[in-house]
């Protein structure tokens, strides 16, 4: 009898155990779903810092992986020699990723993908060109004009603007500015680095990818393989009764296929976007199948899955997968001397083109120049013409219009400048923007581009009054 009271003592012990694990579970399950998250992020960041950027592993750590609190209980592990990374919880192996690295694609998460299946892609990547680029004039090269400014521009002003984006008044809100680059009227006028970057650092475009995406697309639509306005060649939705079936490529660009998504990041790391950009193997599928929320063209969703669709439309389009990761270099990289431009894959080989190319700020502002000079590059034209106008045309689904194909505008209530998002800065302003404050910033009549590269949150840098400095010392 007593054997039984026990054995009942124990058993009801157990199950209130079991009860209160199964609480704290379900109150904490947002908590748990970041781990698989978290280690997903911190071993691509990590990786793409050390063998991408060429960063100290230390400085890493500290900033870049550190921004939450759940990261310190992910541990790495990094192999110099195989060059990847492990993270798990606590280093037991538990919600465990890794990344391994791919020359000429970067860091690669390969989620359920065979490891073995990914080193064994045939890239064949071109080489960067120039390939003297400090023997090349500017701005195909990196050698530079020698002597005064142009007396249009105030000097004390332009180093007022970057002491003070490279400032850090407030230590509870961090700038971390790390690159700054000022092009006007196509010379490098101003130009600094924080301790440990340099000019030779790649740095990480987050959501300024998506611009370098819509390059890609102009290109193909240049050379008469790509029709913006007929339905996107996505399979998922090729069943004859799909609605999605009728969204076009030109309203994947415009961000207004009516797909479901959430983006958010470290404020709330459970979304759509985390869940495809550090657990999804294959992160186009991922976005491709999302229910329609809204009739195409009806509704304006800034989505990162959106431009991943994108990048395997182009896959698509080229048809071969090694023809496909040359296109980027070869057509576009190496044509305007974005020698350290490199965009990373998924797992499945499509290029991650919504959020992770790694490039110096100089090809950054490489990048912004050809747009400022209408797609031409020293008398070739690399986009068709009209892609930068169209490009720059708000799109009607954007309530203000502050948003074109892939680009972000400062065109909002135009007929009243006190409603525009930069009501200081002029209305013909386009940005390629970023998470952590990310910045390619382009005015045409002012002959003017603008690189900020950097990791802060809560926009605590002050981008718009950085921007308002710089054109301060425009003397006009």
């Amino acid at each position: 009898m007593k054997f039984f009271t026990k054995k009942r003592i124990w058993l009801g012990i157990t199950v209130i155990l079991l009860a209160a694990l199964a609480f704290f579970v379900y109150a904490n399950r947002e908590y748990i779903q970041q781990l698989p998250i978290g280690s997903g992020a911190k071993a691509k960041l990590l990786c793409s810092g050390i063998f991408v950027s060429g960063r100290d592993a230390d400085s890493v750590l500290n900033v870049d992986v550190a921004f939450h609190p759940l990261f310190k209980l992910l541990k790495p592990r990094i192999d110099y020699q195989q060059k990847s990374v492990t993270v798990s919880l606590l280093g037991l192996g538990l919600f465990k990723k890794k990344a391994i690295w791919r020359d000429g694609l970067g860091a690669i998460l390969p989620q359920d993908v065979p490891e073995e299946t990914i080193r064994g892609w045939k890239a064949d990547i071109p080489a960067a060109e120039p390939a003297n680029p400090e023997s090349v004039a500017w701005p195909t090269g990196d050698l530079m004009t020698v002597g005064p400014l142009s007396p249009q521009l105030d000097a004390a002003k332009l180093e007022a603007a970057l002491n003070k984006v490279f400032s850090e008044p407030d230590p509870k809100h961090l700038r971390r500015t790390r690159a700054a680059l000022v092009v006007y009227d196509g010379r490098v006028v101003a130009e600094r680095y924080a301790p440990g970057f340099t000019k030779d650092t790649r740095l990480v475009s987050w959501s300024m990818a998506k611009s370098v995406t819509s390059a890609l697309i102009g290109i193909l639509v240049g050379q008469g393989k790509l029709n913006i306005k007929e339905p996107a060649p996505v399979p998922e939705w090729q069943a004859p009764n799909d609605p999605r079936k009728a969204i076009t490529t030109d309203q994947l660009l415009r961000m207004s296929p009516g797909l479901e998504w959430y983006e958010a990041y470290a404020e709330h790391p459970v979304s759509d976007v985390n869940i495809m950009l550090f657990m999804k193997p294959d992160m186009a599928a991922f976005a491709a199948g999302k229910r329609l929320a809204a009739s195409p063209d009806t509704k304006w969703e800034y989505s990162t899955g959106t431009t991943m669709i994108l990048s395997r439309v182009i896959r698509r389009t080229i048809g071969n997968d090694e023809e496909y990761w040359q296109f980027p270099r070869r057509e576009l990289f190496n044509k305007i001397g974005m020698r350290s431009a490199i965009v990373e894959a998924d797992a499945s080989g499509t290029f991650v083109s919504g959020a992770f190319i790694f490039a110096t700020a100089r090809d950054y502002a490489r990048f912004g120049l050809l747009y400022l000079n209408d797609g031409v590059w020293q008398g070739q034209r690399i986009l068709p013409e009209g892609w930068v106008a169209y490009t720059t045309t708000p799109s009607p689904t954007v309530k203000g219009g502050e948003y074109g194909a892939q680009f972000w505008l400062n065109k909002r209530y135009a007929a009243d400048p006190e409603k525009r998002s930069y009501p200081k800065l002029p209305s013909d302003m386009f940005m390629a923007e970023g998470y952590q404050g990310q910045m390619i910033a382009v005015f045409p009549s002012d002959k003017l581009v603008v690189v900020r590269l950097g990791m802060t949150y809560d926009n605590a840098w002050g981008m718009a009054k950085f921007l308002e400095d710089i054109l301060g010392a425009i003397l006009k």
